[in-house]
């Protein structure tokens, strides 16, 4: 039997490349076409790395450190390099296998078996130098399982991806954290400062009788209360760096850390683009259309375990009885085996093997419509957030300017004796009250940009 005619079919099949996978087609997205709110002008977030995103030196500086050494992303990168090498395992299926092979049989002939009426033992010795064996791949079970993980190694890519940028959007959101309390903690040393000076007035007019016990105990109050503050966010910036050193996987250098909100540098706008052209940019949404791509083509080696398993064997080598003469002249042997196997019955495990595989791509559908529909809703958040946050910003601001002025105001007229020290009292308070709530609206605006800067898709 010649074997080079169906060396030569199994090739022909292999390089055409066919599958009994159905034909893959992205869902559709269910999702508008625009956002629900107005856009900025500025670069697509899709467009721009988190290195020209986020242009503060020392919160890029924490992001590096954290690239460098967080444990998570450490496991995303071998998770992306073991599926590699199962790719690589399953594509090796589609190639011929060669190697080396020796056998030693020995078995002894009965009497009646012998022609000669005598038992003998025959002793056969057999090594293939050149040892072949192919499965041909006729109805693509084998290229359906490499396309299966070839897919499963892009979602890991991308999982890889999803996670650095999460990283880097959750660094950059601890860092914020840290100026916005390190800016609290300046506003509160200032307050107290301003506190204590005040005190020292009122109980020197006091002891002059100038002014009553009421008005230097609500003064010593003052003082108390920035004191306790004070003492809040110093244990809530030790947290902070807690959480960064955590993040970073090392201990951030305090030269990197922020003094307050003040010192950082803004982040750069964005725009958001297109839904149907942002979302699909996203590498969740990647990863999930990927996965996508793997269960159907698991359909099609689910398909093509119903048909025969063709396989090749063949080898060149040697045969002899003794193994001191196994390479002698006149040894020399071949042997060239086709194999079918085709099953007949199989208690209904390939048609069930079928369905699972069936059910795992309507469910791979599922998450990658949700995947795409939680992206959408992630930026239409994100954009209704920040139309807001620039109305309370504005007027967060005029409320400081004008609490600054009443306080100014109360005090002086306090000091002429004009009015009693409460006015003083509540103008403080409600300016330190203000003063937070600007700090605190500073900071939910910057964290508001670094999500919808990780919603849109932003590079690494």
């Amino acid at each position: 039997m010649n074997p080079k005619p169906i060396l030569a079919l199994g090739a022909l099949l292999i390089s055409t490349g066919c599958t009994l996978a159905p034909r893959f087609t992205r869902p559709p997205s269910a999702v508008p076409e625009t956002w629900s709110k107005g856009d900025k002008s500025g670069p697509v977030a899709a467009d721009l790395q988190w290195r020209d995103f986020l242009t503060d030196p020392g919160m890029r500086a924490v992001v590096d450190l954290t690239l460098a050494h967080n444990l998570d992303l450490k496991v995303a990168v071998l998770n992306v390099e073991k599926t590699q090498a199962a790719y690589r395992i399953q594509r090796g299926e589609l190639m011929p296998t060669l190697g080396m092979q020796g056998t030693s049989t020995n078995y002894r002939i009965s009497e009646k078996q012998a022609s000669s009426g005598e038992a003998s033992i025959v002793r056969q010795n057999t090594a293939y130098v050149a040892g072949l064996s192919w499965e041909l791949d006729f109805f693509g079970r084998i290229r359906s399982l490499k396309d299966q993980a070839l897919n499963q190694y892009l979602a890991t890519e991308q999982a890889q991806a999803a996670t650095r940028i999460a990283l880097v959007t959750t660094v950059a959101q601890a860092y914020l954290q840290y100026a916005a309390d390190a800016e609290n903690l300046n506003l509160a040393q200032s307050t107290l400062e301003a506190q204590k000076a005040t005190y020292e007035l009122v109980t020197k007019s006091y002891e002059l009788g100038m002014a009553s016990e009421l008005t230097l105990r609500q003064s010593q109050s003052q003082v108390d209360s920035a004191r306790a503050d004070v003492a809040r966010y110093r244990g809530l910036l030790a947290l902070d760096q807690n959480a960064l050193d955590l993040l970073a996987g090392t201990p951030v250098p305090p030269g990197m850390l922020p003094k307050g909100l003040g010192t950082l540098t803004e982040l750069k706008d964005v725009s958001a683009g297109l839904p149907s052209e942002v979302l699909l940019r996203r590498p969740d949404i990647l990863m999930a259309e990927y996965q996508l791509k793997a269960a159907n083509a698991n359909i099609g080696a689910a398909r093509a375990a119903f048909f025969p398993n063709i396989s090749l064997t063949a080898g060149v080598g040697s045969m002899s009885p003794e193994v001191s003469s196994l390479f002698h002249s006149g040894t020399r042997t071949w042997s060239f085996t086709p194999t079918i196997v085709a099953p007949l019955f199989s208690g209904g495990s390939l048609w069930a093997n079928l369905k699972v595989s069936k059910v795992s791509r309507e469910i791979a559908v599922a998450q990658y419509q949700k995947a795409i529909q939680s992206g959408f809703r992630e930026v239409a958040d994100g954009l209704a957030q920040r139309e807001a946050l620039v109305e309370q910003l504005s007027a967060q601001r005029s409320l400081v300017q004008a609490l600054d002025t009443t306080h100014r105001l109360s005090d002086a007229r306090y000091k002429e004796g004009m009015d009693s020290y409460l006015s003083v009292l509540v103008a403080q308070r409600s300016l330190y009250g203000a003063q937070q709530g600007l700090v605190a609206i500073r900071t939910a605006q910057q964290v508001n940009q670094i999500t919808l800067f990780k919603a849109l898709g932003g590079r690494m």
